[in-house]
């Protein structure tokens, strides 16, 4: 069914309180899954919010948090979530944290002890809507293994990249280690779909197209050895640059009462400082690339309307009805 974005901000914000959270942080949350469903990014849109109303009521997910901000250097910020949300860590500080981008030609963020980040593209996107260069990572709960290990290692560890672009939105890439995301794996399972081959291993380690038998298993690196070394150097940098949870050591974002605790790492640049006219050379780039038949990420979505399955918006709205 499709709703007007207004229609979805209102079902999300009202199911969030509903779940416990305080204002601040359904405001926050809300603006980021609306973000996400308008960018195409449906598998951290409304599919993933009913993770968070569950987190809110089992206590993975503090429901009055308000994030700690300390400025270790002129262009560092760090942010404690305090085992809330990362999308209000980053609305506390996002205006601070262009300023000093602006001012100093690079900023680096640092957030840790929060829930997973939701939308990865949605805080690059922003920096890069305010005139910055952006690159950001950020881990969670161990779900993903290497065919050498089939141990739980690393989160799905997806790496984001934004740019801003002369008289178009900005160009944002957006993807995760992981060949897919276990949203989408979760998604199959219960439509009673296959996977591809590469995408997951099951419990015992071994390969598998069966999205059931993935469910108890593990997901795969996309490229094999590649992808697990660029998962690796995202964790590096989102947990051991943070402060947060190493991926292994994060409890789970769907079970227990605790929070996962993890991080998001996050670097702005003022191109100009480096290099001028930088938007008109990358609009320019990014048309040669198109007319060589170049896929460009995000060139195709044109949303204006929120398209989220019945079953999943029901999900969303029967969890505040359970929780009242």
């Amino acid at each position: 069914m499709r709703y007007e974005s207004e229609v979805a901000r209102q079902i999300a914000f009202e199911a969030i309180t509903t779940a416990g959270a305080n204002e601040a942080i359904a405001h926050s949350l809300t603006e980021a899954v609306i973000s996400a469903e308008l960018a195409g990014s449906k598998a951290v849109g409304f599919a993933h919010l009913p993770d968070y109303l569950d987190g809110f009521v089992k206590g993975r997910i503090a429901v009055n948090a308000e994030p700690q901000v300390t400025f270790p250097a002129l262009a560092a910020v760090r942010v404690d979530a305090q085992r809330g949300i990362a999308q209000l860590a980053y609305d506390r500080v996002f205006d601070e944290v262009v300023e000093r981008a602006k001012t100093y030609g690079v900023v680096a963020l640092a957030i840790s002890n929060s829930f997973t980040v939701g939308e990865l593209g949605y805080y690059t996107r922003r920096l890069a809507e305010a005139g910055l260069v952006a690159l950001g990572t950020c881990n969670a709960t161990a779900q993903m293994t290497t065919l050498e290990s089939g141990k739980a290692i690393y989160g799905t560890n997806p790496v984001s990249f934004a740019a801003p672009v002369a008289n178009d939105r900005p160009l944002v890439i957006d993807q995760a280690s992981s060949a897919t995301a276990f949203v989408n794996v979760r998604r199959a399972a219960e439509a009673g779909e296959t996977l591809p081959e590469g995408w997951a291993v099951d419990e015992q380690g071994e390969p598998t197209t069966d999205a059931k038998a993935a469910i108890n298993g593990l997901l795969l690196a996309f490229g094999g050895a590649r992808g697990a070394n660029i998962a690796m150097m995202m964790e590096i940098l989102a947990a051991g640059m943070t402060g947060g949870n190493w991926s292994m050591d994060a409890p789970h974002y769907a079970q227990g009462s605790q929070t996962p605790g993890v991080g998001l790492f996050l670097v702005a640049l003022k191109a100009d400082v480096f290099a001028e006219g930088f938007e008109a050379r990358v609009a320019a780039q990014i048309d040669r690339l198109a007319q060589a038949g170049v896929r460009i990420p995000g060139s195709h979505i044109k949303v204006r309307e929120i398209d989220v399955p019945d079953d999943v918006m029901e999900k969303v709205r029967s969890f505040g009805r359970a929780t009242r």
